[in-house]
Formats: structure tokens, C-alpha cells, sequence
């Protein structure tokens, strides 16, 4: 083909090699689009196929796992939840407000394409340094785009993460999650089915945005390959509020044979893998295809990635009623093609075919490589850390204050305030503590939801840190009262043709297959996003795990707050000298280094079924993980939610900035009033979990007394005020 067009397209020469082998002669620019969208990392994960079949995808309570629009988990009654994480990085760093708020409407679309009605959002979020302008202006545009598409549309955001490291410095990671409840008679598919039904799209016209899109998401932001889009992707709340209230009532009034939103690759991925999966074809006529503008080629309409369509198969017959509800919503209904019995994809223009592939060589044709992996030269050199030669500091008050203002550790109520949360009767627990938790609507039990990586871990041991990522999602939900289902996952990582990376990728995905398989939470959906670096340089390693819990009564949750003075103060669970990948270590002595907190899974799966348990007979007042800032940021945030101090005593042979700010795993800090403390200490005893008692809640000040000697004495208004306003305070610059 002149110019070699498939380059710029994004293939290699041996893949348009492969396709002309497929099809028995050279494609034409229409097919070829389609083949590079198709066949790119986003849409045909050509690199990390091998490597996600290494995750536990079944359970008993598993309806639907990867390979849909969204998983599906049972959760009784006849019902089930439905959702999914996925990223929209490379947009977002393009165009912040605009990429993140159509993360949303896409992560939206994909669940309720399976019959499911949105209850609750959430995000996992990544930049550089907030002492920086750009990284500042992303994060604004980026909160900013998600809560007003969310907020629009009316589902709450009750959870989420953001981290800030300079290694996301030129490619920021913006990763949206929606969750979602259907009844089990009501779960719709993406297939194609029925030999004649008809194809027809709802919502907005198509236009210009994103052509290529996929492509663009399967190379480097300053890569040389794919190009970003000439015009992004811009997000139509309201028409979408409106397309999801038709498409569920269609859902509802049994209209639907299949369904799947148009996102990544438009027409073409939406309509190849919906004949694909029933083993169909399809035919579309772009003449039939509503357009903002006239002009645009049947190549611009099948690649454009316009926000706010769904495709759908429905009987003839029922045209008249999908077009019926659509009318009562205001949005448009159009029938483009029809399913067919020769398995081709089949575009036509003008009355001519344009465009005329098997389906299949779309979908499964798709080259997959078992791509080189090793283990990085200076992954020896990174995870060496002398204690000896990093010195304890004298003012441990100091270090407290100066971790509660580090932008990873301070409050997110810069960010969470702007998401609307629901009523109290939909959202029992709002953004800001453990876990958040939405109610199932008619019943009794609530859901609950964390997104959680630490990416400073998986840095530094990759397999070790992707366990830690769905361990400590999952204890998080135990904190709050609930049993962890199933984990969704968005798999950030930098390009997969350097073997360094491609190891990175196969060590993490291991270690949380691992966790999975413990903690009995299998993987129902995910996304990967790969290439996501600049000039060379890769983020760090972030696979972002999404986890929604259980319930069964919804008012016996459980928050990180001290609730009474005189309540006791209780650490579950051992902690070890381990400073390496701490917050810490990073933000008191600069160092990004050692081996990240070892994660034994025996003891965390002891640990996470004996809280549940003692939470649910009534004995926890509050739960905290220690997580980043280790034990002592635990309890300032405890104390500082409860607007109550404590005072707490401790023998150790351990030095005492390790046992304050080690990140060990595994640990628990709850309350119990003073008359359950013998009978909860001898359940932890008789469960095999360590538990040792600080302290009792009370006063205005967090003390410590290590040993005889007082090494915490802090007021806890002072501590407060550095945890709160650390992250407004930057974000006025």
C-alpha cells in the first residue's frame, strides 16, 4: 500500500503482513483503519492476553466474568452487581477535563449495557508533584470533568485514590470505576444475535472525535507511531442521563437481543465483536448514520469514537418500540444494518461495499506475543536500604505533622467535596473513610467499594506490591463491615516492548493472582493500558484494583473514627522493621528505595475473616487499615475524624520512627469499649491474631509513651490542621 500507510496506522509490517495473508489481498483504507484499531494493544490486548489468564475469573457467586461489557456478581435475592474499572489516560493528558469526564460517561456506558442502573462511581488518579503548574491544572481539569459528568448523570462517588509521584510527571493515569445492580432476568449482552434482526444506533450523532483513538492509547504520549486525535472527545452528560434511562427501560420491556456501547474504535469494535461473540455477521450502511456533519467519509465514521451511542440488535418487529421509548427520552434512534448469517463485518456507502472483513479476523485473528521479560539491571540496587545509614529523627512530632501534609497522606476533601455523594439513604458511607458504601435499593444490604494501588511498592517488587494492591482493597472493605466479592482491575503500565516492563507487568499480575485466589475474590472485568510513558521514561508500575463488598445489613458498617473516650485503643496484627517504599522514607530522607512491607497472604486472610467476624457480632467501634505513614498516620486520622485525642503506651525493640511509620502489613488499629476488651482479646488470641492494647481514646492530644520515653505529644488541632489543609494550600498556587 503506498506510503506504507499501516505504519502511521500503528502496525508493525508483519501484522499488515498477516492481514493481507487473512484476507487474500490487500485491504483498503477503510479496512486497514479498522484492522489497526482492532488489532491495537487497547482493543485486542496482543501483549497481555498470555499474561491475564493467570487470574482466577470463576466463584460461585460469578454470573458474568472478563470478556463483557462488565463483570456480574450475585449478590442473592435475584440480583447481582455489575462493574468495571477502566482508564482514560492518554486523553486525559491531553485534555484533562474533557478526557476524564468522558472516562466516566464510557466506564457509565459499559455498565449499563448490561442491564445494570449505575449506583456509584469511583476513581483511581495519578500526577506528578502538586509544586508544579501543569500537574496542578491537571488534577483540576481532571476532578473537575469527572464530578460534573457524574454529578449530572446523578451517581454518586462514594471512593476512590490518588497518588502523587514524579514518575506520572508526563503521563498522569486517570482511571474511573462504575458499579452497578440488575436483576438477574434483566442482565443484557453484547452479541449480535438472530439472522436478520436489526442493527440500529441510539444517542449522539456521529462527528469527528477521537478517530484513532485506540490507536493513540497503544503507543507512547511522545511516541512516533499513532498520532492523538485532531479533535478529542468531549462528554454530553444530559443526552447520556437521558440514553441510559432508554436503554434500561428497553432492557426492562425485554426490546433488546443485544447491546454494547460505541467507545473505543466506534462502529468498528461495537459491531465486529457483537457478531464476533454470536458468531454472526453484520452489515452496516453509513449512509444511514446520523452525522453532525455530512462530509465525513465512511473511514471517519467507523473509527470516530463520538460520546453518548449504543449499538443495539433488536428484532424487526420491536424497531417501532425502541424508537417509541427513545422518542419519550429525546434520544435519537436509528436504524444502520441488520445481522447476517456469513460472519463478515460489511460496510456500505453510496450503495456500494466499502469495507468487507470476517468479523473474526478482527476479534480473534488478533496477533498475540509472548513478549521478552526481565528482570531489570537495577532492580538489585533499588531495593537496597541500610536502616543504619538512615538516622531517626529527634522531633517524631515533626516527622507526624510533616506526613499528615503530604499530598498522599492528607485529606482528599479538595477532591471528593466536588463529587455529589447522594442522599443518606443511597449513600450510607461518602468518600473519605476506609471504604464508601451505597445502599441496594427495597433491601436491607449495601455494597461497598475501594480502589486501592500502591505504586511506590510495585515499583520495587513487583509481585509483591500487586499482591499488597488487592489485599489491602479488600482489608479496607473488612474495616467497613464487608465481604470483599470480587476485584476489578486497570493494569497501568509503561510499553510491554521492553522486557523490563513486560516484567514488571507478568511479576504484578502474578502477585495478584495470588491474592485473588487467598482472599477468594476472583477478577470479573479490567482493562489494561499500556505505553504509558514519555520520552522513554515509564510511570511506575500501576495496577489499580477496584473491589465491591457485601453487606447483608446495611446499618452495621463500621468507620476509621475514635468514637468514645475511654474506648480502647487496639493494634491488630505485627509490625516489623520495614521502611522500604514508606512514605516516610520518601518524603523525610528523599529516598525511594528497599524492599516494600513483605505480605504473608495466610495472615491477612486470618486477619480479614476474624474483623468481619468480630464487626458483624457488634465488637469494633472503628476500624483503620495502617497503609501509607504506617501506625502513627492511623491514628491521627482516627483521632482526627473523631475529633477526639488518645493516649497510648508501647514497649519496643523496635527504633521508634520504624514502629511509628513502618508500613507493615496486615494491621488493623480498632476501638472496643472497655467491657468487650477481654472477650475481644481472647477471640484474637483464639483466631491467632496478634493483638496488642495502645490505649484508651480521650482528651485533645495524640501521646505516646515508647518505652518510658514520651516520643509522641502532639495537640490535635495542630494535626488536624496539617492534615487538611495541606492538599488546599498547594492547589491556591
Amino acid at each position: 500500500m503506498a506510503n506504507q500507510l499501516w505504519r502511521e496506522m500503528g502496525l508493525k509490517d508483519h501484522e499488515y503482513e498477516r492481514i493481507v495473508e487473512l484476507m487474500g489481498r490487500e485491504p483498503n483504507r477503510v479496512e486497514l483503519g479498522m484492522f489497526a484499531s482492532m488489532w491495537s494493544e487497547h482493543c485486542s490486548y496482543k501483549h497481555s492476553k498470555p499474561v491475564l489468564k493467570i487470574f482466577p475469573t470463576s466463584g460461585p457467586r460469578v454470573l458474568v466474568g472478563p470478556g463483557e461489557n462488565a463483570g456480574v456478581v450475585d449478590i442473592g435475592d435475584g440480583q447481582a452487581v455489575v462493574f468495571k474499572l477502566e482508564s482514560h489516560n492518554h486523553p486525559s493528558a491531553i485534555e484533562p477535563y474533557h478526557g476524564a469526564a468522558t472516562g466516566v460517561g464510557g466506564i457509565v456506558r459499559d455498565v449499563f449495557a448490561m442491564g445494570a442502573r449505575p449506583i456509584a462511581l469511583a476513581n483511581s488518579l495519578r500526577f506528578g508533584e502538586l509544586s508544579e503548574d501543569h500537574q496542578r491544572y491537571l488534577l483540576r481539569g481532571a476532578v473537575a470533568g469527572m464530578a460534573d459528568y457524574g454529578n449530572t448523570l446523578g451517581v454518586p462517588s462514594v471512593a476512590g485514590e490518588v497518588y502523587f509521584n514524579d514518575s506520572y510527571r508526563g503521563n498522569c493515569l486517570v482511571n474511573a470505576m462504575c458499579v452497578g445492580l440488575v436483576n438477574h432476568d434483566e442482565l443484557a449482552k453484547g452479541v449480535a444475535r438472530g439472522v436478520g434482526n436489526v442493527v440500529m444506533v441510539l444517542g449522539a450523532p456521529t462527528g469527528p472525535e477521537g478517530i484513532h483513538g485506540a490507536t493513540f492509547a497503544s503507543d507512547e504520549l511522545s511516541g512516533t507511531g499513532a498520532k492523538a486525535p485532531e479533535k478529542t472527545q468531549e462528554g454530553d452528560p444530559d443526552l447520556e442521563k437521558r440514553l441510559m434511562e432508554a436503554c434500561l427501560e428497553l432492557i426492562a420491556q425485554k426490546v433488546i437481543v443485544g447491546m454494547q456501547d460505541l467507545g473505543a474504535a466506534g462502529f468498528t469494535s461495537s459491531g465486529c465483536e457483537m457478531a464476533s461473540r454470536a458468531n454472526t455477521g453484520v452489515e452496516l450502511d453509513m449512509d444511514l448514520v446520523p452525522k453532525r456533519d455530512p462530509s465525513l467519509t465512511a473511514y471517519e465514521i467507523m473509527l470516530s469514537e463520538t460520546q453518548e451511542r449504543m449499538l443495539i440488535v433488536v428484532e424487526p418487529e420491536r424497531v417501532a418500540d425502541v424508537e417509541s421509548v427513545c422518542a419519550k427520552w429525546d434520544v435519537d434512534a436509528t436504524v444502520v444494518g441488520r445481522v447476517t448469517d456469513d460472519g463478515y463485518f460489511r460496510i456500505k456507502e453510496g450503495g456500494q461495499v466499502v469495507a468487507e472483513v470476517l468479523a473474526k479476523h478482527l476479534t480473534e485473528e488478533a496477533p498475540v506475543y509472548q513478549a521478552a521479560a526481565e528482570r531489570p539491571s537495577w532492580q538489585d540496587a533499588v531495593q537496597q536500604l541500610d536502616l543504619e545509614e538512615v538516622g531517626c529523627p529527634g522531633d517524631l512530632n515533626a516527622v507526624l505533622l510533616q506526613l499528615l501534609a503530604s499530598p498522599n497522606i492528607a485529606s482528599k476533601a479538595w477532591i471528593y467535596q466536588q463529587f455529589e455523594h447522594g442522599s443518606e439513604d443511597e449513600t450510607l458511607l461518602p468518600a473519605g473513610s476506609d471504604a464508601g458504601i451505597v445502599r441496594v435499593p427495597g433491601t436491607n444490604k449495601a455494597l461497598a467499594i475501594s480502589v486501592d494501588c500502591n505504586s511506590r511498592y510495585v515499583y520495587l517488587d513487583p509481585y509483591v506490591g500487586g499482591m499488597i494492591a488487592v489485599a489491602e482493597a479488600a482489608r479496607n472493605l473488612v474495616c467497613s463491615g464487608a465481604e470483599p466479592l470480587a476485584v476489578t482491575n486497570c493494569l497501568n503500565f509503561g510499553s510491554p516492548e521492553r522486557p523490563e516492563i513486560f516484567w514488571q507487568l507478568k511479576e504484578a499480575v502474578r502477585g495478584m493472582a495470588d491474592a485473588c485466589r487467598a482472599l477468594e475474590t476472583p477478577v470479573i472485568s479490567g482493562n489494561v493500558s499500556l505505553y504509558n510513558e514519555t520520552d522513554g521514561q515509564a510511570i511506575y508500575p500501576t495496577p489499580a484494583v477496584g473491589v465491591v463488598g457485601l453487606l447483608p445489613e446495611a446499618e452495621k458498617f463500621v468507620t476509621q473514627e475514635f468514637k468514645a473516650a475511654g474506648d480502647v485503643v487496639i493494634l491488630l496484627g505485627e509490625t516489623k522493621p520495614e521502611l522500604g517504599g514508606s512514605e516516610y522514607l520518601q518524603r523525610v530522607h528523599g529516598l525511594e528505595a528497599g524492599a516494600p512491607p513483605a505480605l504473608d497472604l495466610t495472615v491477612e486472610t486470618n486477619l480479614q475473616k476474624f474483623l468481619l467476624t468480630q464487626i458483624r457480632a457488634g465488637q469494633v467501634k472503628s476500624a483503620h487499615d495502617c497503609a501509607e505513614g504506617g501506625l502513627a498516620v492511623a491514628i491521627a486520622e482516627a483521632a482526627i475524624g473523631g475529633q477526639l485525642g488518645c493516649q497510648l503506651t508501647l514497649e519496643s525493640t523496635l527504633r521508634p520512627d520504624v514502629l511509628l511509620f513502618a508500613e507493615s502489613q496486615s494491621r488493623v488499629l480498632v476501638t472496643v469499649a472497655v467491657d468487650q476488651q477481654e472477650a475481644f482479646l481472647s477471640a484474637a488470641q483464639a483466631a491467632g491474631v496478634p493483638a496488642l492494647v495502645l490505649g484508651t481514646v480521650g482528651g485533645t492530644k495524640l501521646t505516646l509513651e515508647l518505652n518510658g520515653n514520651r516520643c509522641l505529644d502532639l495537640e490535635l488541632s495542630e494535626a488536624a490542621k496539617a492534615w487538611q489543609e495541606a492538599i488546599p494550600c498547594l492547589m491556591q498556587n
